[in-house]
C-alpha cells in the first residue's frame, strides 16, 4: 500500500542507518523496551506535551472550518502530525531558531504566537509573519524547501557569533527531493553547522507517495551521503520525537554538526484545503493510520502513568475554546486588504514590471466593480 510504512524491519541497513524507528510509546500506548532514550520527564512536562498536541488539533480544526466558510483562501492542516512537531519544538530552548514550512501550528503555539498572528499569513495580509522573529521563529516558508537554506545560514551565523544556539528546519518528505534541501544539507555538513533537519515523512508529497520519491531504504539514509548522522523516529510518538531531537540539538550545540531526522508520521487530511486526497489515497490506508493516532496513543500512556486526569482535560478544553474564539474574532468579517499591497510591499521602490502588473490588476478589478 503506497502510504503505509512497510519497510523491511532489519535491524541495520548496509549504510549504517537503522531502519527500525526509535519508539518509546507503542501504538497501543504502552512503553516500549527502548532503553537508549529517556522517557522519564517530569509529570508537568508530560501533561504539557499532551495539552499542546490537543490544542494544536483543535485550532487546526478551526482553521479548516474558517477556510470552508470562505474566510480564508487556503489552509494546510497538520492533523495527524501533532506529535512530530510538538516533540521536536518542545525540547528546545526558546532562543533556538525554528524554520518552519506551513504546517507547524503546534510549534508556533509553543513559541507563544497568537491565532491572530498565524491567521494573518493565511489571509494574505501584507504583515503576515510580523512578530514571528520576536519568538525566534522564521516566517512561514511556502516555497518547498527554501527554509532549509535559511536555517543553515542562520546556524552558520550562530557559529560565527558563538552564541550557542541551534537551528531547527522543519521539512516535508517532498522537500528532500528539492535542490535547495540538497544544498542545505551539503552546506551544513561541510561547515559543521549547528542545524537539525527534522523531516516529517507524512508519506505523500501532495499526491506523490514516498515510494516514488527515492530509491534509498529511507529518507534518513540520505544523511550518509552528506556525512552526517541520520536517524528514523516514530513521528506519532511525541516522547520519541522529543528525545531524538534533544539528542541531535545537544550534538549540534556541542560542535558535533548537523543531524537529519526522519519522523515517520501521516497526513490525515488533504495536502491543503484545495486538495482531494480521495483521488489518490486508498481508504484502508487512512484507517491504518487513524488507528495509530498520536493523541490517543499518548493519552493512553498518560492514563497508565497516572498523569492524565479529568481536570487536565477540562483545562485543555477551556484553553482550546479560548484560542478558537480568538481565531474567529481575528478572522471573521475582518477588513479585506488592499490588493495593491501585494505589489507595493515587495521592494522599497516598486520596479517598472511590478508597477505595470499593479496597474493591470487594478484596471481589471475596476471593470468588475
Amino acid at each position: 500500500m503506497a502510504g503505509i510504512d512497510a519497510t523491511p524491519r532489519t535491524q541495520t541497513s548496509p549504510l549504517g542507518v537503522e531502519l527500525e524507528p526509535i519508539r518509546l510509546v507503542a501504538p497501543d500506548g504502552t512503553p516500549t523496551a527502548e532503553s537508549r532514550y529517556r522517557r522519564d520527564l517530569p509529570p508537568e512536562t508530560l501533561a504539557w506535551l499532551y495539552e499542546s498536541m490537543v490544542v494544536t488539533r483543535e485550532l487546526d480544526a478551526e482553521f479548516v472550518n474558517l477556510q470552508r466558510q470562505g474566510e480564508l483562501a487556503l489552509f494546510a492542516s497538520c492533523r495527524g502530525q501533532e506529535a512530530a512537531q510538538i516533540g521536536a519544538a518542545a525540547c528546545l530552548p526558546k532562543t533556538d531558531w525554528l524554520f518552519p514550512q506551513y504546517r507547524e501550528i503546534g510549534a508556533f503555539l509553543l513559541r507563544g504566537l497568537t491565532p491572530a498572528q498565524i491567521s494573518a499569513v493565511w489571509r494574505g495580509r501584507w504583515h503576515g509573519g510580523l512578530g514571528f522573529t520576536d519568538k525566534c521563529v522564521a516566517p512561514i516558508s511556502i516555497p518547498i524547501g527554501t527554509q532549509g537554506l535559511h536555517a543553515v545560514g542562520a546556524a552558520m551565523a550562530a557559529q560565527r557569533l558563538s552564541d550557542g544556539s541551534v537551528t531547527l528546519a522543519f521539512l516535508g518528505d517532498g522537500a528532500t527531493s528539492e535542490g535547495d534541501v540538497h544544498e542545505a544539507l551539503n552546506f551544513a555538513a561541510v561547515f559543521n553547522a549547528p542545524c537539525v533537519f527534522f523531516v516529517q515523512n507524512n508519506h505523500w508529497a501532495i499526491s506523490v507517495p514516498v515510494s516514488k520519491q527515492l530509491a534509498a531504504p529511507s529518507i534518513a539514509h540520505r544523511a550518509v551521503g552528506y556525512g552526517m548522522p541520520g536517524i528514523r523516529v516514530d513521528g506519532n510518538d511525541v516522547l520519541a520525537c522529543y528525545a531524538v531531537t534533544a539528542e541531535a540539538a545537544k550534538r549540534a550545540r556541542d560542535g558535533g554538526g548537523p543531524t537529519l531526522i526522519e519522523a515517520i508520521t501521516y497526513r490525515m487530511g488533504p495536502h491543503t484545503t484545495s486538495d482531494d486526497p480521495t483521488r489518490y489515497r486508498p481508504p484502508e490506508e487512512l484507517e491504518y493510520w487513524a488507528a495509530r493516532d498520536p493523541i490517543q496513543r499518548y493519552r493512553t500512556y498518560l492514563e497508565t502513568a497516572g498523569v492524565w486526569s479529568e481536570r487536565l482535560e477540562e483545562r485543555i478544553a477551556a484553553r482550546s475554546k479560548r484560542l478558537r474564539t480568538e481565531l474567529r474574532d481575528a478572522v471573521v468579517d475582518a477588513e479585506d486588504f488592499d490588493i495593491a499591497d501585494v505589489f507595493d510591499n515587495v521592494y522599497h521602490d516598486i520596479t517598472p514590471n511590478l508597477l505595470a502588473q499593479r496597474e493591470q490588476v487594478l484596471a481589471e478589478i475596476a471593470k468588475e466593480a
